[in-house]
């Protein structure tokens, strides 16, 4: 119990990092695809997505993370628009292990159910990168961060049907189900580090 009260401490006392690229100096496509690729937590929540929906499979193969890109596109325009959105920081670390441990447990929802999930956590993605852009032009930047987003979403997704086809499908689902949970292990990683 004392370990979960100091991870929820530390998320909690978590300040945002400015740890990629300044997109204020260089707003432009390749700034914006390199953004999401130039922090753990991003390529983290980002791979997890894609586990998850192969997890689900059916309809939320691509229902996921779509949703994850549309509603992380939303967060970054509600950052410009100037909205207030609390507990990014937090609630970013939690994506990596909450999306983690969803696919380590290969927990099953509806395909409705899995999208407003992402949805959540993607919007406080979407934010961070919104608020982290300053003066600088979005339009490039958005599409650049969405498209590498888009990509490791589908790192995520290829990662358990890529080993079903060399070792079978249940080794297949096995591997999705531990990188979901080094992937969680990761985040607990990045949350008591901060």
């Amino acid at each position: 119990m004392k370990k979960y009260l100091i991870a929820l401490v530390a998320t909690l006392g978590a300040t945002p990092a400015m740890a990629h690229i300044n997109p204020a100096e260089h707003a432009s496509f390749s700034t914006g695809f390199l953004h999401p690729l130039s922090g753990a937590d991003h390529i983290l929540a980002m791979v997890a997505v894609g586990l998850w929906a192969v997890l689900l499979g059916g309809r939320a193969l691509w229902a996921v993370p779509t949703t994850f890109v549309i509603t992380m596109m939303a967060g970054f325009a509600a950052a410009l628009a100037g909205m207030p959105l609390p507990f990014i920081e937090p609630a970013i670390a939690a994506s990596i292990v909450v999306l983690g441990l969803l696919a380590l447990m290969a927990f099953k929802v509806p395909t409705p159910v899995g999208m407003v999930v992402v949805g959540f956590f993607a919007l406080f993605h979407g934010f961070a990168h919104g608020s982290e852009l300053g003066n600088a032009s979005a339009t490039l930047f958005l599409a650049g961060f969405a498209l590498a987003t888009a990509l490791l979403h589908m790192a995520g997704v290829l990662l358990g049907p890529a080993i079903a086809r060399i070792a079978g499908d249940r080794a297949g689902r096995l591997a999705t189900r531990l990188a979901g949970g080094l992937t969680a292990l990761a985040g607990l990683a990045l949350i008591v580090g901060a």
